[in-house]
């Protein structure tokens, strides 16, 4: 969320970062009505002050015995200053509401190391790691490949749900619980991650503090009974964890990682990728979140860039990181890395983790502070979350990567020992 008291001191930047990020917001107009909030509150502390002053010297005047035509003009001006208190506050109240209601609208300044561009085709490649399989037959698509195993069934699904839905079966399901447990296991054995399982469900104002509500209530499911969302992914809950918290420097950082499933309507993406894994309104994800200090968000970013980095370096999967450039980042986001996973059966890199630093901007509408010592002032904390990967997509890559010509998929090494031994994926029978 925006700051008012950063929006005056950095207007000229904050104009600068919406023009890069394509978005067209009112400035001028907002800083006008905050001018006219801070004159109202002038306003009402001076008819406080002055209402204080009326009820001592009346006090006074009693005590003192002061005939009731001399107290009475007094009494008359604070009655007075009581009716007009009355319709300033409520003239402020719906002031203060209209613009915390376009606040909650407008997005993350960027970083100042933000490339701009206008889309994805803007984003600089970061560096790459490994390289892309050779094949001497050609590649398919983890959807023709999964149907002919027999581990992805898209039509029952449909049947069942509706389109974007699958159905993992045998060695498929077997394979994605091997690994979301592989992916849990690295990074709390070995980045020092705290497993969570949250809940799936939760309200509006935990989607408020993230940031999809109110502006992406499109893209979300909500139930009909209590009025609970469907999390679109475990970044909700697990940043959420310490809303409305002041927290000591010393409990900093914290780090967090859960599986959960993750539900999107996908809205405005009819049409796009509609085949097979990549879309789907329910999916599997290991969610990482780091609550910290100011001071080293940005080394924190790296980090769990690199966290995420390791899990598909261990899966031998070959992949390109971008930054993602003005146009591209997301709402929330000051700054965003994705790595982007190679699928040859589709001849492109394809988003498989976004990795991102939302500085004090969720902190602001959670309401999460902490403080540098017990004497100091609370300050807003930063916020980061990133996918530590997305389940289906990974198994999309190992699908496509390692698919051999008969058709079988070889499990990557790190996974034999979640798979029970199994070393092929072959079709039954």
């Amino acid at each position: 969320m925006l700051d008012l008291r950063y929006l005056r001191a950095h207007t000229e930047r904050v104009r600068h970062s919406y023009k890069a990020r394509g978005e067209t917001a009112d400035l001028e107009e907002l800083l006008a009505r905050d001018e006219e909030r801070r004159r109202l509150i002038a306003e009402t502390d001076a008819l406080k002050a002055r209402k204080n002053e009326l009820s001592n010297a009346v006090g006074e005047m009693k005590r003192t015995g002061a005939p009731d035509d001399e107290v009475a003009p007094l009494l008359e001006e604070s009655k007075a200053a009581t009716e007009q208190l009355g319709a300033i506050e409520e003239q402020l109240e719906a002031l203060q509401a209209s613009l915390d209601a376009d606040l909650l609208m407008l997005p993350n300044v960027l970083h100042d190391s933000v490339p701009e561009g206008e889309g994805e085709q803007d984003n600089p490649v970061v560096r790459t790691w490994g390289e892309p399989p050779a094949f001497d037959f050609p590649p398919t698509d983890h959807h023709a490949l999964g149907e002919a195993l027999g581990i992805l069934d898209f039509e029952t699904a449909a049947k069942l749900t509706g389109a974007r839905f699958v159905i993992y079966k045998g060695a498929g399901a077997r394979l994605e619980r091997a690994l979301i447990n592989f992916m849990l296991d690295l990074h709390t054995k070995e980045h020092g991650y705290e497993e969570t399982l949250p809940p799936l469900l939760v309200n509006a104002d935990t989607m408020t503090g993230t940031g999809q509500l109110p502006k992406f209530e499109a893209d979300l499911f909500k139930t009909v009974v209590e009025g609970w969302y469907l999390i679109p992914t475990a970044e909700v809950p697990l940043t959420n964890i310490h809303k409305d918290e002041v927290l000591s420097a010393g409990e900093l950082p914290k780090y967090y990682t859960a599986y959960t499933p993750c539900f999107r309507s996908e809205a405005g993406s009819y049409g796009k990728d509609t085949r097979g894994l990549i879309r789907q309104h329910q999916f599997n994800k290991v969610e990482l979140v780091k609550i910290t200090t100011p001071e080293v968000s940005y080394d924190e970013l790296e980090g769990m860039t690199a966290n995420a980095e390791e899990v598909l370096k261990r899966l031998g999967l070959h992949y390109q990181v971008v930054v993602l450039c003005s146009g591209d980042t997301g709402f929330a986001a000051a700054k965003t890395y994705d790595l982007e996973v190679w699928l040859p059966g589709q001849d492109a890199y394809r988003e498989i983790s976004s990795v991102s630093n939302c500085e004090d901007f969720q902190a602001r509408r959670a309401r999460i502070r902490y403080k540098a010592d017990p004497k100091a002032k609370p300050a807003y904390v930063h916020t980061l979350n990133g996918s530590g990967l997305a389940v289906g997509r990974t198994l999309v890559a190992i699908l496509e990567q390692y698919q051999q010509a008969d058709g079988s998929i070889v499990v990557p090494e790190a996974l034999v020992p979640y798979m029970d031994g199994r070393r092929f994926i072959k079709a039954e029978g």
